[in-house]
């Protein structure tokens, strides 16, 4: 029962595998960025503690397992860190500090490096720390 005509040519684009790659696409990117984390590698110490929010990005110092003092990644002296948060209290006097040091830092390091954040005028101050079982 064929009618004698030839089958044209199709002229339209099949997206159906374009967007099956798409969406085989996103659920990757979804599943790996909560993996990436940026930042200067540490051991964090492990405790029982709630999560607080912040509205604003804080500015996250870090002392590493040699003792190397950060502000969001950009190494800086220990002597000038009080200076360098002072003068970011200055521009912005509602931001809050993340204090993440490695659980190999002494702990009177640790409590320093917190009176230096005080002493520049900031109250905002949380510890970062991983929950227990987190690794």
């Amino acid at each position: 029962m064929e009618t004698g005509r030839a089958k044209a040519p199709m002229s339209q684009i099949n997206v159906t595998p374009f967007v099956d790659v798409m969406l085989v696409l996103l659920i990757i990117f979804m599943v790996t960025t909560p993996m990436l984390q940026e930042g200067i590698d540490v051991d964090l110490p492990e405790v029982e503690a709630s999560n607080i929010s912040a509205s604003d990005e804080p500015v996250v110092v870090t002392i590493d397992r040699r003792k190397r003092v950060f502000i969001n990644d950009a190494p800086v002296k220990r002597s000038d860190l009080r200076a360098k948060l002072a003068a970011i209290r200055k521009i912005d006097s509602s931001k809050a500090v993340l204090l993440r040091a490695d659980e190999q830092v002494p702990y009177g390091e640790v409590m320093q490096a917190m009176s230096d954040i005080r002493q520049a005028g900031i109250t905002k101050v949380g510890m970062v720390t991983e929950p227990v079982g987190g690794r």
